[in-house]
């Protein structure tokens, strides 16, 4: 059985004194693709920020590999091996492409060069273009070297916020593929994602939140078949 590595229990988060997420149990086992879905003002992204440490836990706990880390500075939570990619501000624009990916590498500043190569394997559109400015680039070369500065942390597991955003059709299959891709090398993934469908097709289990509580868990192919949640969530009608 995969070993699970991050769980949370009972967790309730929020923003000036109130609760946005609220008694979420959720977990990710390792090499593992985990998705959460539900409409918009879910509290998706707080949930996802709190696991990273931006967000103040309310009540609950969080563990990543058996290891209390609710308490801790979001910085000290990504030396444990958990990188956080957010949805927007999530490169800089006026460095070049290297230049994110060597500030990316700070928890690993002795394998930046080693840890750097990985990343152009992964995304050959970044090595032709290492020495431009990533605000020249495109929307989805953006979202590539904001992987790739997560990744040059050596994760354990990926916290990814709308991967797709503002990406054409074709970015965000190429999008999903590369995350496939880093999954199938070791890393877990917990994804939040308005683009249900094709992040059930690709995930291994996922949870619906709604007005921030799960309504419903299990297997990713099982809740893409499930009536409720394709009516109400993925906009399919049966």
């Amino acid at each position: 059985m995969p070993e699970t590595i991050l769980i949370t229990k009972k967790l309730f988060s929020g923003y000036y004194g109130g609760d946005i997420v609220k008694d979420i149990e959720l977990s990710v086992s390792s090499n593992e693709i985990v998705t959460v879905i539900g409409p918009n003002g879910a509290g998706k992204s707080t949930l996802i920020k709190t696991i990273a440490g931006l967000v103040p836990t309310r009540e609950g706990n969080i563990l990543f590999e058996d290891q209390r880390i609710d308490h801790l500075r979001a910085s000290e939570i990504a030396r444990l091996g958990i990188a956080y990619v957010p949805q927007e501000a999530n490169v800089f624009r006026t460095l070049t492409v290297s230049e994110n990916l060597e500030m990316g590498a700070w928890t690993l500043p002795e394998k930046k060069e080693q840890h750097a190569k990985q990343v152009y394997q992964l995304f050959p559109d970044l090595k032709e273009r290492k020495n431009d400015r990533v605000g020249n680039l495109s929307g989805g070369q953006r979202q590539m070297v904001a992987l790739g500065m997560a990744l040059m942390v050596d994760p354990k597991i990926l916290l990814l916020d709308e991967p797709s955003a503002g990406l054409s059709p074709k970015l965000v299959s190429e999008m999903f593929d590369i995350i496939k891709s880093v999954n199938q090398n070791g890393v877990s993934v917990l994804m939040v994602e308005q683009n249900a469908v094709q992040a059930l097709k690709m995930s291994d289990r996922a949870y619906v939140l709604a007005s921030g509580k799960i309504k419903l868990d299990g297997p990713a192919s099982e809740l893409l078949q499930n009536v409720e949640v394709r009516e109400l969530y993925l906009g399919v009608s049966s």
